[in-house]
């Protein structure tokens, strides 16, 4: 289908009822809800289940007599993409695919809305091309921007910013000259900064002051990545805008600070925790991002299998005890236990939380917010909440003694509480626990469960390349010498993942419910062996039995496994097969 010029604008919402793929009601409710949120209408009847994506694209598709292209993995060349300019691909929500092999007037266009006549003919008047219009999802067009168009805006963005400064008479640190940064290029470089971590699935963002430049790094699927450098003089501006927005001391530069940013990226809210430390070089900020509903996830995506769904059903069962959550920063424990906060968060409890920060609203559960600054502290919070009647308490972290001694009091008064602990292992939460001086004998009685946990990087199933297992890696994936041969996968590279060879992650749980022998050998003052020797008899899996199921099931490779424990290590001292 090509659009010409001056062709009636048939609209999507007419298509769909013809095809009688939605009811009159449910367009007229989707309209509403569209002038309310914004974006396309296709992806309001979606969000709102009237729809399936698959259907929504069939439909379009046949009736309109174009085709649909899914962007996610297309590589587009450079030259066609400078043919549309940025401002007309982010107005329209378009994107530039290919001239047409078969024939050079005809510009492939990606468009979210393929019927739009106004966006096909003024791209046709600025390409001087007829444009044939392809289906596109509205998310993807808004990732393949940020991918294709943002690099380039923010490095020209950061040019202009630099010339800029240039300009100015006088000292760059000025700051006169940082208080009209709002004015400057340099709004829009931090903005593209951000949206494009966003868009690539970034969890933090490291802006870097080096000896010669600035270096921006994305943290993807838990690696970092270089994705822009610029001209050091620039880091001053970057610095002071995100200072500004982070509600942070512009003018202190020696000490390190902290601050929070919301933004609204593709009509999705995101908390950005800042972080800004002085370095030799200049200040290094580095922004943790995190989705607003990114935090509460169903079970199914967490990554249990059968048994460990079992086990969490059961230790979340418990009237009142700690259950802890434990694993290095970054490896999940605030997603699990927001997961266990939606699944106790019922209309007969009263439910309680200390955080610093609150990382995510849950509607029905009280979140206290911890400040040093007004004596707001974990423990004084717990003490207050104390007196609010709650059932369950979640503690953000057990940091110091005081703390654990008011959880543990609380867990054995009747509550249950849920909390998270820096440590490496199931056995040695215990163990740590003792440590900030709770007695064995106590720590024993209030330990109802502990989950250990990390994240593994998931193999791209697009490029994913089997290969045999190899005689020294049975051991370590706990496979008999004698079983037949076994495929397991390693990572390749492709479009689609960025040339990584993993798009996602997945959690791998060491999960030890406290028995009644294991309460017994706890409160003999075992050490954590003891303590993982007891559970191992109990059937708990460790960590690295876990990643090595997933290396089995083709969901990860060895090297991942090999991250969570030193490859040298044994599995486990018993014979456990997977």
């Amino acid at each position: 289908m090509r659009l010409g010029m001056g062709r009636k604008k048939i609209r999507i919402g007419d298509v769909l009822i013809a095809a009688g793929a939605i009811t009159d009601e449910q367009l007229q409710e989707a309209l509403a809800k569209q002038k309310e949120t914004g974006g396309m209408l296709g992806n309001t009847l979606v969000d709102m289940g009237f729809i399936s994506q698959e259907i929504l694209i069939t439909l379009l598709t046949q009736q309109l007599g174009i085709d649909y292209i899914p962007l996610k993995g297309a590589k587009i060349d450079e030259k066609v993409l400078r043919l549309v300019p940025e401002s007309m691909v982010t107005k329209y929500k378009v994107i530039p695919i290919e001239i047409d092999p078969d024939n050079p007037n005809i510009l492939k266009l990606a468009m979210a809305d393929p019927m739009d006549i106004n966006a096909a003919d003024d791209i046709s008047l600025v390409t001087n091309l007829q444009v044939e219009p392809m289906l596109a999802m509205e998310a993807e067009i808004s990732d393949a921007i940020g991918k294709y168009y943002g690099s380039a805006q923010a490095m020209e963005a950061a040019e202009m910013y630099r010339q800029e400064q240039a300009n100015i008479l006088g000292d760059e640190e000025d700051e006169e000259n940082n208080e009209e940064v709002d004015n400057s290029p340099v709004v829009l470089l931090v903005k593209q900064i951000i949206e494009g971590g966003v868009r690539q699935r970034a969890s933090d963002i490291h802006i870097e002051a080096l000896e010669t430049g600035v270096r921006v790094r994305y943290r993807i699927d838990g690696a970092l990545k270089q994705v822009m450098s610029y001209d050091l003089s620039i880091l001053a501006g970057i610095t002071a805008r995100i200072k500004i927005i982070g509600g942070m001391d512009i003018a202190e530069k020696r000490k390190p600070q902290d601050g929070r940013i919301t933004i609204m990226v593709d009509r999705r809210e995101f908390d950005v925790r800042v972080s800004i430390l002085p370095t030799v070089y200049g200040e290094k900020t580095v922004m943790r991002l995190t989705s607003k509903d990114g935090l509460t996830k169903p079970k199914s995506a967490l990554g249990f299998d059968t048994e460990q769904e079992a086990l969490f059903d059961d230790i979340l069962s418990n009237p009142h005890g700690i259950i802890l959550v434990t694993g290095p920063t970054g490896s999940g424990k605030s997603t699990t236990l927001y997961t266990a906060l939606s699944e106790l968060n019922k209309e007969d409890v009263n439910i309680i939380t200390v955080e610093d920060p609150v990382e995510a609203n849950i509607l029905g559960i009280n979140q206290v917010q911890v400040n040093n600054k007004a004596d707001m502290t974990f423990a004084a919070a717990l003490r207050s909440i104390l007196r609010q009647d709650p059932d369950i308490i979640m503690i953000g972290e057990i940091r110091d003694g005081e703390t654990a001694s008011i959880a543990v009091q609380a867990a054995i008064t009747g509550h249950l509480v849920v909390s998270t602990l820096h440590t490496n292992s199931a056995a040695s939460t215990i163990t740590r626990l003792i440590d900030m001086g709770i007695e064995s004998y106590i720590a024993g009685d209030a330990v109802v469960g502990v989950i250990a946990q990390r994240l593994v990087r998931r193999l791209c199933t697009n490029c994913k390349v089997p290969r045999l297992v190899e005689d020294e890696e049975r051991e370590q994936l706990g496979i008999p010498k004698d079983e037949e041969d076994v495929v397991i996968y390693e990572p390749s590279g492709c479009p689609l993942c960025n040339e990584t060879g993993y798009s996602g992650r997945i959690g791998v749980y060491e999960m030890m419910p406290v028995s009644r022998t294991l309460q017994t050998i706890i409160a003999s003052g075992a050490t954590a062996d003891k303590i993982e020797k007891q559970a191992l008899k109990e059937g708990m899996l460790t960590l690295r039995m876990g990643a090595a199921k997933h290396v089995v099931n083709g969901i990860t490779s060895v090297a991942e496994m090999n991250k969570i424990v030193h490859s040298s290590a044994a599995i486990a001292a018993e014979d456990v097969e997977l």
